[in-house]
């Protein structure tokens, strides 16, 4: 009996993990707002009363995605490796260049899925500004604290202001991958990177 239920339960989740993987990509593409339920599950290649079966609404759904794919992907690509060895300034250059470069067209075609996500629910429930927040306020914190040891070790300068210099950096890395879609080459890419480098290159005690 134990050994059913546990197999009922990594089933169940398996199932689930399906569905948030199909409802993410067609969020990403479509939007949240425009995507039903009825074609997430299709994409599922599943069963309406499959999809009720493991979550109550579409609002369920959507919270799931920006805690179990979202979020991991900013903590994935940009919380991460801010925690590794070395100078502050190189760490803040290599995460954020590593990771723009890192894109493929696909990605550069459709901007962030965060910055999406945002944009369209941010102001649409509480519960999404919230979720949305909390990702944002952890990828802060993480910056803060890189920037107060840049400082400590004399990388940084000391008069710097750590939260104001993370908040710029959250918002030009996202705002680059909104601009980007607007074009059919990275030369605003390029010229966002060179931009970082002499954003960063201030910062140097």
């Amino acid at each position: 009996m134990y050994i059913y239920r546990m197999e009922q339960e990594l089933k169940s989740e398996i199932t689930k993990q399906h569905i948030i993987h199909e409802a993410f990509k067609l969020f990403y593409e479509k939007g949240f707002k425009s995507t039903s339920i009825n074609e997430v599950m299709k994409a599922a290649k599943m069963s309406k009363g499959a999809f009720y079966h493991h979550y109550k609404s579409k609002h369920q759904l959507g919270l799931e995605v920006i805690e179990l794919k979202i979020k991991k992907r900013v903590y994935d690509g940009m919380i991460v490796p801010l925690k590794g060895p070395g100078n502050a300034i190189e760490i803040l250059e290599n995460t954020f260049l590593n990771r723009i470069k890192s894109f493929p067209f696909y990605e550069k075609q459709h901007g962030c899925p965060m910055n999406k996500f945002i944009n369209e629910i941010g102001n649409y429930e509480s519960s999404y500004q919230l979720a949305l927040k909390n990702i944002i306020e952890k990828w802060k914190k993480a910056l803060v604290i890189l920037i107060e040891i840049g400082k400590n070790q004399n990388d940084i300068k000391k008069e710097i202001p750590s939260e104001a210099v993370a908040v710029y950096l959250i918002s030009a890395f996202e705002g680059i991958r909104g601009i980007r879609k607007l074009y059919d080459n990275d030369s605003i890419l390029d010229q966002y990177i060179s931009g970082l480098s002499v954003y960063l290159n201030q910062l140097k005690a």
